[in-house]
């Protein structure tokens, strides 16, 4: 467990479809991702979520961009690295249709090196829908028992945490029930569940985050428990469950890139204050590298 009243911050930089907007800078290269995540941390966060882009500053899967991603993060700063395992949609250059990377592509994503520290998976599939986050089109996000599985068993394996993106309560009993197929111990301390809204099939309704909430500590009751939201909703379910003593909170510009009173962030490091500043309200401050590492259960950083 955290001790003395700590929460985990994580920064979503970048995404992988937000573009440059109303006064607010995205990161995409690796060197921008780098400078970025070294503010985010000097400002309080500890975990680091990023998208690659490539050249054009579009979403790209290329493990070779993941890597210097991470090498010019960690030239800067330790704070910890959570590398996406969603990539993001891409266009069809021919017809010029939407579509998601196939597993093979995402499974790619775990072989990375130097190796992330941190592995993230959504727990279902849903109709993805997120405009403030650069998805104006409702577009099918599939994520299949295979994918699920091969990533649990890949980042166990590793000594590592996966964050559990709970796509709506349902997609625990998914996870209880591989569980309960032995694939993992449900009593593990480094469970890590991510609720939020806004996400398309999953509503930013208070009481419908509060049921994931209690869902999945009933479920898997050692687990690390965060939450996130889209677009102007972010900070709102932000401040509920850091009023309810979280261990996480996700901000950053990859869901939306609003501050608490609704103008506009120039860098995601105003997200970060942010959320430290809400945090103070209720006597938490934010999480060290250390004791966030402490907290996953992870080991060293990999050279």
């Amino acid at each position: 467990m955290l001790e003395g009243n700590k929460v985990i911050i994580t920064v979503a930089l970048n995404g992988g479809m937000q573009q440059d907007r109303d006064g607010a800078i995205i990161p995409k290269q690796p060197v921008e991702i780098g400078e970025a995540a070294a503010r985010c941390h000097e400002a309080g966060a500890a975990v680091v979520h990023v998208h690659a882009r490539g050249p054009d500053g579009k979403n790209s899967g290329d493990p070779a961009i993941y890597s210097a991603i991470i090498r010019e993060i960690r030239a800067r700063s330790p704070i910890l690295i959570q590398t996406t395992n969603g990539i993001g949609v891409r266009r069809d250059p021919v017809t010029g249709q939407l579509y998601w990377p196939d597993d093979t592509e995402r499974l790619g994503l775990l072989s990375i090196e130097p190796q992330q520290d941190l592995f993230g998976i959504a727990a279902g599939s849903a109709d993805f829908y997120n405009p403030e986050g650069g998805y104006p089109g409702e577009t099918p996000y599939v994520n299949s028992p295979e994918l699920l599985k091969k990533t649990i068993e890949a980042v166990y394996a590793k000594g590592s945490a996966l964050e559990y993106e709970v796509i709506e309560a349902s997609t625990l009993h998914r996870l209880l029930r591989y569980a309960n197929e032995g694939l993992f111990d449900r009593h593990r301390e480094n469970i890590w569940l991510l609720h939020g809204g806004g996400f398309g099939s999953t509503p930013p309704i208070s009481r419908n985050v509060l049921f994931a909430i209690d869902e999945g500590l009933r479920l898997f009751p050692k687990a690390i428990w965060g939450v996130t939201a889209t677009g102007r909703d972010m900070f709102r379910i932000v401040t509920l469950g850091l009023s309810m003593g979280c261990d996480l909170v996700r901000v950053g510009f990859e869901d939306g890139v609003h501050l608490p009173d609704g103008t506009v962030g120039r860098d995601n490091s105003e997200m970060v204050a942010a959320a430290v500043r809400i945090a103070a309200i209720y006597g938490l401050a934010p999480a060290s590298v250390a004791e966030a590492r402490n907290r996953f259960g992870i080991g060293a950083t990999a050279a």
